[in-house]
């Protein structure tokens, strides 16, 4: 495959994962509607997800993550978990617009990081991209709210951890599938979360639209997602996928209005226009990604 189309199916991968990422707050909250708490949402999402890819790998015999590349997974789905710890805690503490917007800061970050930590230059197209991504971000999510010196704090360090995340995995061995390292991620996060369940109780679905939620975050928002994430990743570098992937808060508002009949202001449909603007200013771009492999 050349190095044009390779980018190309990168781009697409990433954005259907937004557009399944984005899709898990429609999901979420038929799942909370049925008694689930977040902790055991959390721990279903990644052990179902965990058991059907591994289910996969071992039917498929494709290749188990070993090495370097194994320990690496198993830091990053630590780190996965400890993001999902902190955005879900920075809710306690400040409203669900201003933890978004503190979260969707990490495309600044990954460019800041890729800079800084990889020496890599940044093309005046990414530049550009990462800014409309942003602002178009603000317009979406809109009023931010109050919050404290705590939740902003951890809504901040759980944007550096996804920054951290996003960079990690540009840096995977080449021999490491897709499939694999979402497997091992997934395991991991799964463990972490099914600490935290045993010291605050389990509380499954009380409901059949509930299991059926749950069961849709596991497949879309969490299998596919994450596996297409690692497939454009690897074709189009952590600066411009990172980009892509603001495409989430975009879909999430699109599904928000379709199936549940929300809103969709002007300022949204700006932010919509920005974001969207962004994805097709990297997508157009003739240059070789930050990162790519």
């Amino acid at each position: 495959m050349s190095r044009e189309r390779g980018q190309g199916f990168g781009t697409l991968c990433l954005l259907v994962s937004a557009a399944c990422f984005g899709s898990m707050g429609i999901f979420a909250r038929l799942a909370f509607g049925s008694g689930v708490d977040v902790p055991t949402l959390l721990l279903l999402r990644f052990a179902t997800a965990a058991i059907l890819l591994w289910g996969l790998m071992l039917g498929g015999r494709l290749p188990l993550p070993r090495g370097r590349g194994l320990a690496m997974l198993v830091a990053m789905g630590a780190i996965g978990a400890g993001q999902a710890f902190c955005y879900f805690t920075a809710l306690a503490h400040v409203s669900a617009g201003l933890a978004a917007l503190l979260l969707y800061t990490y495309p600044a970050l990954v460019a800041l990081l890729s800079r800084l930590g990889w020496k890599h230059p940044l093309s005046g197209r990414q530049l550009g991209a990462v800014a409309m991504a942003l602002a178009g971000t603000v317009f979406i999510i809109g009023r931010a709210g109050d919050g404290d010196a705590v939740g902003i704090g951890l809504g901040l360090l759980a944007a550096l951890i996804y920054a951290v995340y996003i960079l990690a995995g540009s840096r995977l061995p080449a021999e490491i599938s897709p499939m694999g390292a979402t497997a091992v991620i997934t395991s991991v996060s799964a463990l972490g979360f099914l600490g935290l369940v045993a010291m605050k109780g389990f509380h499954p679905p009380a409901t059949g639209a509930g299991v059926l939620a749950i069961a849709a975050i596991a497949l879309v928002c969490t299998v596919f997602s994450i596996l297409l994430f690692f497939a454009g990743l690897k074709r189009v570098g952590p600066v411009s996928a990172s980009v892509f992937s603001t495409l989430e808060p975009l879909c999430a508002v699109l599904l928000g209005a379709a199936v549940l009949g929300e809103r969709v202001t002007g300022a949204r449909l700006l932010g919509g226009v920005l974001i969207a603007g962004a994805v097709v200013l990297l997508a157009t771009s003739g240059q070789r990604h930050l990162g790519s492999a």
